[in-house]
């Protein structure tokens, strides 16, 4: 199975047990990272304050019944305000009713969980949720042909195929490329959206192009990637960390298709 990178999701519940339960279901899955949990429609609404709305969340898992929502809305209220647009995230329902099904699925709500929780569920929604991102991913284009950088005063313009990795650093976003490091005015989560999925999420800070991927390299519990035109040699690559909790998945991802390796 590919593997890309984890979900990244929001959680919106206002029963703290049930929220924390939920979290710890979602991150232990391993296709799953929570970017944040809130207990609120107006919570949720920041957390989704983008343009276009949503980008850097890949599923929203919300409760319909939210203690403190102003009368007459729900989780569904945010449903329907956010959802409709290309780049929007997906949305789940994690509730105790089942009353809301069929509205919830004219909405395009893609799945429903029904209280309590459990991890077999969990995981096959997730599993679920990871194909129709790959469907979509495929359905579309790579995105835009080009990306435009900065070098000093200059724009400098690039190409897919020259780009090795993105980075994320005291506040600002690094570009990679085969003519140089370059900085860019999107961040980790735009360019994920604007690339639809073609970039690898490695590590929090870092995105890599997975064709450019050369060596991988374990050092204990150390995991790192040597992305670029050559192999192990700093002036034609860079050398990226892995999150230990993505390294199977990612090891697992440069495998898939390959050969040479005698597998245990």
């Amino acid at each position: 199975m590919t593997v890309t990178s984890p979900l990244r999701a929001l959680v919106v519940e206002d029963e703290w047990p049930a929220r924390n339960y939920l979290v710890e279901l979602l991150e232990s899955s391993g296709l799953a990272e929570v970017v944040g949990a809130v207990g609120g429609l107006e919570e949720a609404t920041q957390a989704l304050a983008t343009d276009p709305p949503g980008v850097g969340v890949d599923v929203v898992f919300v409760d319909v019944a939210l203690d403190g929502a102003p009368r007459g809305e729900s989780g569904l209220t945010l449903v329907r305000a956010v959802s409709g647009s290309p780049a929007s995230p997906m949305f789940v329902l994690a509730t105790a009713y089942e009353d809301h099904a069929l509205e919830a699925f004219e909405l395009g709500v893609v799945d429903y969980l029904l209280k309590p929780f459990n991890e077999e569920r969990v995981g096959q929604c997730l599993r679920r949720l990871q194909q129709r991102r790959g469907a979509a991913g495929s359905a579309t284009t790579s995105g835009p042909a080009r990306i435009v950088a900065r070098r000093k005063r200059n724009l400098v313009f690039l190409e897919f195929h020259e780009i090795w990795a993105f980075e994320a650093a005291d506040r600002l976003t690094f570009v990679h490329t085969t003519q140089g490091t370059f900085d860019i005015d999107l961040s980790l989560a735009a360019v994920e959206s604007s690339f639809g999925r073609a970039f690898v999420r490695v590590h929090r800070n870092w995105l890599v192009n997975s064709a450019h991927i050369k060596e991988l390299e374990r050092d204990g519990h150390e995991t790192k990637l040597f992305v670029g035109a050559g192999v192990a040699d700093a002036s034609k690559g860079v050398r990226v960390p892995v999150a230990r909790e993505r390294a199977a998945a990612v090891r697992d991802m440069l495998l898939t298709n390959a050969t040479g390796l005698r597998r245990g």
